[in-house]
Protein backbone atom coordinates (compact mmCIF):
# COMPACT_ATOMS: atom_id res chain seq x y z
CA UNK A 1 0.00 0.00 0.00
CA UNK A 2 1.26 3.42 -1.06
CA UNK A 3 0.04 6.88 -0.74
CA UNK A 4 -1.36 7.28 -3.80
CA UNK A 5 -3.39 4.36 -3.27
CA UNK A 6 -5.31 5.63 0.11
CA UNK A 7 -5.54 9.30 -1.92
CA UNK A 8 -7.23 7.38 -4.34
CA UNK A 9 -9.49 5.35 -1.95
CA UNK A 10 -10.42 8.68 -0.01
CA UNK A 11 -11.06 10.71 -2.87
CA UNK A 12 -13.77 8.32 -4.21
CA UNK A 13 -16.03 9.12 -0.83
CA UNK A 14 -18.17 12.08 -1.16
CA UNK A 15 -17.09 15.14 0.14
CA UNK A 16 -14.04 14.39 0.71
CA UNK A 17 -11.30 16.87 0.94
CA UNK A 18 -7.60 16.58 1.67
CA UNK A 19 -5.28 18.72 3.72
CA UNK A 20 -1.29 19.30 4.84
CA UNK A 21 -1.63 20.17 8.88
CA UNK A 22 0.91 20.31 11.29
CA UNK A 23 3.29 20.62 8.37
CA UNK A 24 3.76 17.19 7.34
CA UNK A 25 0.80 15.39 7.49
CA UNK A 26 -1.56 14.68 4.80
CA UNK A 27 -5.66 14.64 6.35
CA UNK A 28 -8.18 13.49 4.74
CA UNK A 29 -11.55 15.06 5.98
CA UNK A 30 -15.19 15.38 5.45
CA UNK A 31 -16.78 18.44 6.19
CA UNK A 32 -13.43 19.68 7.40
CA UNK A 33 -13.65 16.46 10.02
CA UNK A 34 -10.49 14.68 9.66
CA UNK A 35 -11.08 10.98 9.40
CA UNK A 36 -7.77 9.53 8.39
CA UNK A 37 -4.55 11.24 8.61
CA UNK A 38 -1.08 9.89 6.65
CA UNK A 39 2.72 10.88 8.69
CA UNK A 40 4.49 11.54 4.97
CA UNK A 41 7.51 12.36 6.77
CA UNK A 42 7.85 8.80 8.12
CA UNK A 43 9.18 5.93 6.43
CA UNK A 44 7.99 4.08 6.46
CA UNK A 45 4.65 5.82 6.24
CA UNK A 46 2.05 6.25 9.39
CA UNK A 47 -1.49 6.76 9.47
CA UNK A 48 -3.97 7.11 12.01
CA UNK A 49 -7.44 6.92 11.96
CA UNK A 50 -11.23 6.48 13.42
CA UNK A 51 -12.63 3.19 14.01
CA UNK A 52 -15.62 2.34 15.38
CA UNK A 53 -15.54 1.68 19.79
CA UNK A 54 -16.32 -1.69 19.73
CA UNK A 55 -13.41 -2.56 16.96
CA UNK A 56 -10.98 -0.11 19.16
CA UNK A 57 -9.36 -2.41 21.35
CA UNK A 58 -9.03 -5.46 19.10
CA UNK A 59 -6.96 -3.22 16.39
CA UNK A 60 -4.88 -1.20 18.71
CA UNK A 61 -3.93 -4.88 19.77
CA UNK A 62 -2.30 -5.95 16.46
CA UNK A 63 1.00 -6.24 15.70
CA UNK A 64 2.32 -2.46 14.75
CA UNK A 65 -1.17 -0.47 15.71
CA UNK A 66 -1.53 0.99 19.05
CA UNK A 67 -4.17 3.66 20.82
CA UNK A 68 -3.44 7.02 18.46
CA UNK A 69 -1.64 10.14 20.22
CA UNK A 70 -3.85 12.64 21.45
CA UNK A 71 -7.30 10.73 19.56
CA UNK A 72 -7.08 8.04 21.62
CA UNK A 73 -10.07 8.65 23.76
CA UNK A 74 -11.72 9.36 20.46
CA UNK A 75 -10.79 5.94 19.18
CA UNK A 76 -8.74 6.23 16.72
CA UNK A 77 -5.59 3.93 16.18
CA UNK A 78 -2.55 4.54 14.60
CA UNK A 79 -0.44 2.18 12.51
CA UNK A 80 3.06 2.03 11.93
CA UNK A 81 3.32 1.30 8.09
CA UNK A 82 0.21 1.34 5.74
CA UNK A 83 1.80 -1.73 4.19
CA UNK A 84 0.46 -3.54 7.08
CA UNK A 85 -3.17 -3.62 5.82
CA UNK A 86 -4.05 -4.73 2.57
CA UNK A 87 -5.82 -2.71 -0.40
CA UNK A 88 -9.08 -4.28 0.61
CA UNK A 89 -8.95 -3.45 4.00
CA UNK A 90 -7.75 -0.25 3.60
CA UNK A 91 -10.92 0.19 1.96
CA UNK A 92 -12.58 -1.42 4.81
CA UNK A 93 -11.30 0.91 7.55
CA UNK A 94 -11.00 4.29 5.31
CA UNK A 95 -14.71 3.33 4.26
CA UNK A 96 -15.55 3.08 7.79
CA UNK A 97 -13.24 6.30 9.15
CA UNK A 98 -15.28 7.86 6.94
CA UNK A 99 -18.75 6.77 7.76
CA UNK A 100 -18.01 7.46 11.38
CA UNK A 101 -17.28 10.72 11.40
CA UNK A 102 -19.88 11.45 8.85
CA UNK A 103 -22.57 10.06 10.81
CA UNK A 104 -21.49 12.90 13.94
CA UNK A 105 -22.16 15.48 11.03
CA UNK A 106 -24.75 17.96 11.15
CA UNK A 107 -28.21 15.97 9.30
CA UNK A 108 -28.71 18.65 6.79
CA UNK A 109 -24.53 18.24 6.09
CA UNK A 110 -25.28 14.69 5.53
CA UNK A 111 -27.72 15.40 3.16
CA UNK A 112 -25.62 17.34 1.01
CA UNK A 113 -22.77 15.04 1.03
CA UNK A 114 -25.23 12.21 -0.63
Amino acid sequence: MDIESLQAICSKFPGVTEDIKWENHLCFCVAEKMFLVLGLDEVPTTASFKVADEDFDEIAARKGFKPAPYMARNKWVSVDDIGRMTKKEWQQRAREAYELIKSKLPKKTQAALK
